[in-house]
């Protein structure tokens, strides 16, 4: 409700950075995930997220940072500590292979490496969007019902941000609405010459989509190029 009455993005934005803090943050990273082979431009919303390996210089975030990998694959906050996550929505994990692991991620290391406690919340409630909220500090507050609150306020603060144009649910690499269908049939079993028929268009126009979504996809053959759509949120079942 706050976030509606705020009236323009950066109000929004301000409020609920000043929340996070509050519960104990002193790094904060909010951006959409990138796509396969694309650059973190245009999707960072904001970023506080000081390097206390340089003196406090702001960290140049990669696209490929472990951590936003983890982001990827994982539906529900979860704590990184001591360097490997540990914990989901303030769950012990007993066994490493239960969470993926953000080996060598520059983000996690700039604040403070094994030292630094950061909470990361995915968002994939959004989609064709998909994004993250990330926090990190040494007094950073982590229980299970506090995770849960701070992904409900995240979602909250994306949408009011969607509203008001500062997050666009376009990312660069984005499937076509027409590779979308064609992949959504295909992902049911439908073949090409089915997919031609429902569609009313040519078998070589839908290899061509499935050609092209495969190259977004940066996928190696067409089984491939469907998990990757569910994967990056371009496609539902």
């Amino acid at each position: 409700m706050r976030f509606s009455v705020d009236g323009e993005a950066d109000r929004v934005l301000d409020r609920f950075e000043a929340q996070l803090k509050r519960c104990g943050a002193t790094h904060l990273f909010v951006s959409g995930l990138p796509l396969p082979r694309r650059s973190m431009a245009k999707l960072v919303v904001r970023i506080d997220w000081p390097d206390l390996r340089s003196g406090g210089h702001l960290l140049d975030v990669s696209p490929f940072d472990p951590l936003l990998a983890c982001c990827l694959a994982e539906h529900r906050p979860f704590v990184v500590h001591d360097g490997r996550s540990m914990a989901r929505c303030g769950t012990v994990i007993t066994s490493e292979r239960d969470l993926p692991q953000p080996v060598g991620s520059e983000l996690v290391a700039a604040a403070g490496g094994r030292k630094a406690v950061v909470v990361a919340i995915p968002i994939h409630d959004l989609a064709p969007w998909q994004g993250c909220v990330l926090m990190a500090g040494p007094d950073l507050a982590t229980g299970p019902a506090l995770l849960d609150e701070i992904l409900f306020y995240c979602i909250g603060a994306i949408r009011s941000l969607m509203a008001f144009g500062r997050v666009d649910v376009a990312r660069p690499g984005d499937l076509s609405e027409r590779e979308r269908h064609v992949l959504q049939l295909t992902a049911i079993g439908k073949t090409a010459a089915e997919i031609a028929d429902l569609l009313a268009i040519s078998q070589r126009t839908v290899h061509a989509h499935l050609q092209n979504a495969g190259e977004k996809m940066n996928a190696s053959n067409k089984t491939h190029t469907v998990v990757e759509a569910l994967r990056y949120g371009q496609i539902r079942l």
